[in-house]
């Protein structure tokens, strides 16, 4: 009798496991198709203001072509700024200070009138500047504004000060975030190895999404991907930016400074075409002058979230790219095999 019960008790304790067991499957089931559900949402109703600058029109055409496509991937739409024009780069400012200012806030009250309201994406970190520039100027400076308004009345236009400018390292990494970019990724990078470099502009003087002095904004992205971090501290530091025209020499040493701290990194990754342009034009110079070989593979941070989130390299622009290396492509299609054949 008292085995018959015990053998009873053993039973109703397995049952009650069983449906504990089940309970518990459906609640974690419910509760990532919520998440998912979430983050997908979260992605559909994202919409930006597109400012994409003369550089992504020009020498910096890939960041903008697969700044686009990435973004579309993920959900995000762009609506470009109308009839938008040159912020004025650095030249404006040694011509004139109000000109300087009154150039970017042209396409801040064109961005203004425009029905898409909402923040105004800038993927350049030159662009990015300049308008942000005038955004917090014009907050601090109600008159600055006033003497903006007299300029811009000469194009029909009157800014308020409403649209927030964004770089797009910010919107990747705070309104996407590694989670949702990690749930569309198709093809593991495991096998690369990346240097994040941010460069000077996208957060000097307006330290708004990271730490300009230990800037770490895009190693979770670059994980998120799969790839692993070269740890270093070059990040943050100048690659020369127009000292390469007027102190070419200057220029050299500091490029070289940074790429020689890459060596063992597949790849840099940069969101800034100035930088781009100088890390990867001035290798061979470079290599030259100081004796060694310090080519290394230069890509756009949504260059390298598309290849793994499985966008064709044609749509990323990557034959855009002065310096991809052979032992680059050698991997890229090592890791493309392994996903065929999953």
């Amino acid at each position: 009798m008292l085995l018959l019960l015990l053998l009873l008790l053993l039973a109703v304790h397995l049952i009650k496991s069983k449906i504990k067991s089940k309970i518990k499957s459906k609640i974690k089931s419910k509760i990532k198709s919520k998440i998912k559900s979430k983050i997908k949402s979260k992605i559909k109703i994202m919409k930006y203001l597109y400012y994409p600058g003369c550089s992504l029109e020009g020498t910096a055409l890939e960041y903008d072509i697969s700044t686009r496509a990435f973004m579309n991937a993920m959900g995000a739409e762009l609506v470009e700024i109308i009839d938008w024009i040159c912020c004025g780069a650095s030249a404006a400012e040694a011509v004139s200070c109000l000109l300087s200012l009154s150039l970017p806030a042209i396409n801040l009250a064109i961005a203004e009138e425009m029905e898409e309201i909402g923040d105004i994406l800038a993927p350049c970190s030159a662009c990015y500047l300049n308008l942000k520039k005038v955004e917090e100027k014009i907050q601090e400076d109600p008159e600055l504004l006033k003497k903006i308004n007299i300029v811009l009345k000469e194009k029909n236009l009157h800014l308020h000060g409403r649209p927030r400018v964004r770089h797009l390292l910010d919107v990747i990494s705070r309104d996407m975030g590694p989670q949702a970019i990690r749930s569309r990724v198709k093809q593991d990078l495991s096998d690369l190895r990346i240097a994040p470099y941010y460069g000077c502009q996208a957060l000097r003087p307006y330290a708004v999404f990271d730490d300009p002095e230990s800037p770490r904004s895009m190693e979770p992205i670059i994980e998120a991907v799969g790839a692993k971090i070269h740890r270093w501290d070059m990040g943050g530091r100048c690659c020369g930016a127009s000292l390469m025209n007027t102190k070419p020499e200057v220029g050299l040493m500091l490029v070289t400074a940074i790429l020689r701290e890459a060596k063992g990194a597949d790849a840099i990754v940069t969101v800034c075409p100035m930088c781009q342009m100088n890390l990867e034009a001035y290798q061979k110079k470079a290599s030259s002058l100081y004796g060694e070989d310090l080519s290394l593979t230069i890509l756009y941070l949504p260059q390298l979230i598309g290849l793994a989130i499985g966008l064709p390299e044609k749509s990323l622009g990557l034959e855009l790219n002065l310096a991809v290396a052979q032992e680059f492509w050698d991997k890229l299609e090592g890791i493309s095999k392994r996903a065929d054949e999953r």
